[in-house]
């Protein structure tokens, strides 16, 4: 064993010491900066209309997590890791999104989901409504002029397939951003409506987010659903683990496919053999539901059961990229938020490594020519990378700097969270991190307000484009925007076939008007939601 650290050790010292060798040649500085800036000088405008749009979503992605995990990713490899990229990273165009909701400073992912997907900012906790529903208010949310549609809504007017694929369950909010309308981000199942509003919710008049995605459009009609949540769907009974008081949503979705779709090929399934087993070739409709909540982490996950971001997007790519009419497809790495609201820097790091894998995978079974792929968050959180910890030096250790009370602190922290970073006694010292077992893969890191929950971060988030008209989203701007612009790529209308309003219609372009467009909604940013 210590054999194999003094190897590790040894081989990152090389790595460092001739790392540090060429750093100190001006040269590599030099030619380095001008050989990027030379590959940025030739880069081409595709101003041509995207078939295909993918829209990746780091759950509580901030600008922090990307930091150290390119240091982390870097490290794990044995090089300095402070100039390794994560794959979306080198996307050749990235803008800047503001993320508050209509009644909050700081986002949470229903809000924020409404924004991205939907094209219109909307109150926290709230779905796929106007800010005219308030948290919980079922009848507010019923008229159709507090409802808004999703660009999975859009897509399917078009005649584009359309799919999910999460690493939370599907009802949770930020997927169900692009099919669901609800007042309460929380009304995943029947039971949770009950619970919730203590019993005073008419359901019969407000349906719950799972029974909205197998039910109504546009969820009813994606070609993939992929992630965790199978008790949303199952009906309570003897042997199941199922939440719902009414029906069994799965057996629904499979008559529904078998009386819509008869002679097209659809397949429930529920662990990563049955998935890999699947022909996607020859699959129309997937209801893939791998975990009773939320998937596992990666670094507790059984790998023979349970399905890799990777592994699911790359099976949903490759079912829906025979659809003649091209897709948008969803995905999201929801567990990068789940780790840092328990404050495991570490278990956030490998989620968002995960995350660029399959990022990574969509790339290479894509053209940059056709496929528009869009990267982004919802939200930040509140880790920082502080203090003055030497190059090379673990991201997720010490800083090996001594603070005014002698004893040297983590250079990940977080502003708030579980952790308790100060002792209960009268002295009410902080906590010596030394003595701590940092390597613990769910570590959780010194916060310095003490709540049950970390929580988001207010920070902007970025957003990284590649493809057709991806040039949209540069600069710093609202996150609505972010939905009308993938709508605009594909040329796709914000409103029904057959209605005549022209009042926030994205009509399809050809080239020539694509490209006025463009540098008009350029022009735009920054101009607030209410003048657009």
């Amino acid at each position: 064993m210590w054999a194999f650290v003094v190897c590790v050790l040894a081989c990152a010292l090389q790595v460092f010491i001739a790392t540090s060798a060429q750093e100190s040649d001006s040269k590599f500085w030099i030619e380095n900066g001008k050989r990027m800036l030379e590959e940025r000088s030739k880069l081409k405008l595709r101003t041509n209309q995207a078939k295909n749009v993918i829209m990746f979503l780091g759950d509580g992605m901030s600008l922090t997590t990307l930091t150290a995990a390119r240091i982390y990713k870097g490290q794990l490899q044995n090089t300095t890791g402070e100039s390794e990229h994560l794959s979306f990273e080198q996307f050749p165009f990235t803008g800047i999104s503001k993320t508050y909701c209509v009644n909050s400073q700081v986002a949470d992912s229903a809000c924020s989901a409404t924004a991205y997907l939907c094209g219109v900012k909307t109150n926290k906790a709230t779905i796929g409504v106007t800010s005219n529903v308030l948290l919980g208010d079922c009848p507010a949310s019923v008229p159709e002029e507090h409802r808004v549609t999703s660009i999975m809504q859009w897509a399917q007017w078009a005649g584009k397939a359309t799919g999910i694929v999460t690493t939370t369950r599907v009802t949770h909010a930020s997927p169900a951003g692009g099919y669901a309308q609800i007042a309460h981000r929380d009304w995943e199942s029947d039971k949770d409506m009950i619970k919730t509003s203590g019993g005073q919710t008419n359901l019969t008049e407000c349906e719950d987010i799972a029974r909205q995605l197998i039910t109504k459009d546009p969820g009813r009609n994606f070609k993939v659903i992929m992630g965790g949540g199978r008790d949303n769907f199952m009906k309570q009974g003897i042997n199941s683990t199922g939440k719902r008081n009414d029906e069994d949503l799965i057996q629904n979705w499979k008559n529904d496919k078998k009386t819509r779709f008869g002679d097209k090929v659809a397949k429930y399934i529920t662990t990563r053999e049955e998935l890999m087993n699947t022909d996607m070739s020859k699959t129309d409709f997937v209801l893939g539901l791998f975990h009773q909540s939320h998937l596992d982490y990666r670094l507790k996950s059984n790998f023979e059961k349970q399905p890799t971001l990777q592994e699911m997007t790359r099976n949903a790519i490759q079912l829906l990229q025979k659809e003649p009419n091209g897709y948008v497809l969803f995905v999201e790495g929801g567990l990068i938020d789940k780790a840092h609201h328990a404050t495991w820097a570490r278990i956030a790091l490998d989620e968002t490594l995960e995350f660029s894998k399959a990022v990574s995978d969509a790339v290479a079974l894509t053209s940059e020519d056709d496929t528009l792929i869009v990267v982004t968050s919802d939200h930040a959180h509140t880790m920082t990378m502080a203090g003055y910890p030497k190059r090379n030096e673990n991201i997720l250790g010490l800083t090996n700097s001594i603070s005014t009370d002698n004893m040297t602190y983590t250079t990940l922290s977080y502003a708030n969270g579980p952790k308790q970073s100060f002792t209960n006694d009268s002295t009410c010292h902080r906590i010596n991190v030394t003595s701590e077992d940092l390597k613990k893969i769910d570590y959780a890191y010194p916060s310095l307000v003490d709540l049950e929950d970390e929580t988001h971060g207010g920070d902007d988030v970025m957003v990284f484009a590649r493809g057709p008209m991806s040039h949209l989203f540069t600069g710093n701007y609202e996150q609505n925007q972010i939905a009308l612009g993938m709508a605009m790529a594909a040329g796709i209308s914000t409103n029904p076939p057959t209605s005549t309003s022209n009042s926030s219609a994205i009509r399809p372009f050809n080239l020539a008007g694509q490209t006025v467009f463009a540098v008009l909604l350029l022009g735009l940013i920054g101009i607030s939601r209410s003048s657009l």
